[in-house]
């Protein structure tokens, strides 16, 4: 086997380019903006209050009545019909559209309030009681998706039609990475203790769409190698591996030189990150010298690869890493029967863990830099679906109104935005749409949303398509 080594990679950063390669580019006089890896030199536009992202996201709709938006009038109305007033016509799923009658379920889990702010949150959710003063709470949340796969692919690419970039690989391309030897954009995946036969998860939704594939969401695995093929292959020691490497990376230039398609340079580019990360992803994973009380911290689920907790705890290690935007994807959520107990078990899973999360951030100095965001891709009716009873009931999907929250960089703490109506169904003040939260995370991480583009069949696409305003009421 023909050894290039030094020569091969020079020749490798000559052709591909220092962003693809991964080489240190300095980014212009923008405070905040440190050197960094990849991204495009007008990004960001102005100083950026968020250095990274890491995105909770709830896959599977999470109640809001019985977590965020407390309706304690509802009790005096438990089973009488939902008014028609209320309903207003709007579209149902064909899981409750054929009921004779949509009885009121109010909530059978007690809230309290949490903190100076007085912030009200649900009983089953005590740990983030004690950050509520770091929360942005956002209580009207709409989007126009009524089932599962189209809203949940809605707020990760900002269109309901599978395709589109996801908003990690957006950021991925605009802004790069703090650490050549991770990727970007992480993908963590926990299936929760809920609903175990919850809605499935797709590779696309952390696809890179039209944008280079290098932007793409890197999933790790919860059992064997966290990445596909990051080991070496049996009697094959890291010297043959780059040996290896290296001529294929002469194949696939000599193939550039006569295709000139730039997928190529994505494909060398991602052999020699995977080449690193045998290196950076085991000692990533190693969370054994984490100190005892950090680990309590999380709760006792953290030590088991593929929980939650574990994940939250990664993301917090993936971030002081320099990874751009690291998103846990947990399931459970979709609760249409048996929900008071189904949901208990998810606040178990989740509420410790994002408040460690929190908590850990800002003892370690990364709170201010970090933006933390959970929420899932739609909300829960006030009425039950099948048969209600003293203690048991369900909730079918409704996109009008739901809850979201935000923590850390450039976000109000403390802060309880916009107001539904007496059921929980209408959004009566200050609404927020998904392209409204796109443009914000955006602005908040130092990017005007209507100028990150990528030209693709002729026009300009962007995250938040031709939508979206950035609302400042949550910004401080």
């Amino acid at each position: 086997m023909k050894r290039t080594g030094g020569v091969g990679l020079a020749a490798l950063a000559s052709i591909i380019g220092d962003e693809a390669f991964g080489a240190l580019v300095p980014r212009g006089t923008t405070p905040g903006d440190e050197k960094r890896f990849g991204g495009l030199p007008q990004f960001p536009n102005f100083a950026p209050k968020a250095k990274r992202v890491i995105y909770l996201f709830q896959s599977g709709a999470p109640s809001q009545m019985e977590l965020y938006d407390w309706k304690p009038k509802l009790l005096e109305r438990r089973g009488e019909d939902l008014p028609a007033s209320i309903r207003n016509g709007q579209r149902l799923t064909g899981m409750t559209s054929g009921q004779a009658k949509f009885p009121v379920a109010p909530s059978i889990i007690k809230f309290n309030k949490y903190g100076k702010s007085g912030m009200e949150l649900a009983e089953i959710l005590p740990h983030l009681g004690d950050v509520a003063d770091d929360l942005c709470l956002i209580r009207s949340m709409y989007t126009d998706a009524i089932n599962h796969d189209p809203a949940v692919t809605f707020f990760q690419t900002g269109s309901q039609l599978a395709g589109r970039p996801s908003i990690g690989s957006w950021l991925s391309y605009g802004l790069g990475t703090f650490n050549k030897d991770l990727p970007a954009y992480v993908v963590l995946t926990s299936i929760g203790s809920g609903r175990k036969d919850d809605q499935p998860l797709y590779d696309r939704l952390w696809g890179s769409g039209f944008l280079p594939t290098e932007h793409q969401g890197v999933k790790f695995r919860n059992t064997g190698d966290p990445v596909l093929f990051l080991s070496d292959p049996h009697g094959i020691d890291r010297e043959t591996r780059r040996e290896m490497l290296d001529d294929l990376m002469g194949l696939n230039q000599e193939r550039k030189a006569v295709m000139g398609d730039p997928e190529i340079d994505t494909r060398i580019a991602q052999y020699e990150l995977a080449f690193r990360m045998q290196t950076s992803v085991p000692e990533l994973l190693d969370i054994s010298k984490e100190p005892a009380s950090v680990l309590e911290m999380y709760g006792p689920a953290v030590k088991t690869p593929g929980t939650y907790a574990y994940n939250c705890l990664l993301a917090r290690r993936l971030a002081e890493r320099g990874v751009r935007f690291v998103q846990l994807f947990h399931m459970g959520w979709d609760q249409h029967f048996n929900l008071p107990n189904a949901i208990k078990l998810q606040a178990q899973d989740t509420d410790q863990p994002s408040a460690a999360l929190i908590k850990d951030l800002k003892q370690r100095g990364m709170f201010d830099e970090t933006l933390i965001v959970w929420g899932g891709e739609f909300g829960r009716t006030v009425y039950s679906q099948g048969d209600l009873t003293e203690t048991n009931y369900g909730r079918d999907h409704h996109p009008r109104c739901f809850s979201v929250w935000m923590a850390g960089a450039g976000v109000k703490g403390g802060l309880t935005y916009g107001e539904t109506d007496d059921y929980s169904y209408n959004i009566v003040k200050d609404d927020v749409s998904v392209h409204d939260l796109h443009a914000t995370m955006l602005y908040l991480l130092g990017i005007d949303h209507t100028r990150l583009t990528f030209r693709y069949l002729g026009r300009d696409f962007r995250l938040t398509d031709v939508f979206g305003d950035v609302v400042k009421d949550l910004i401080r």
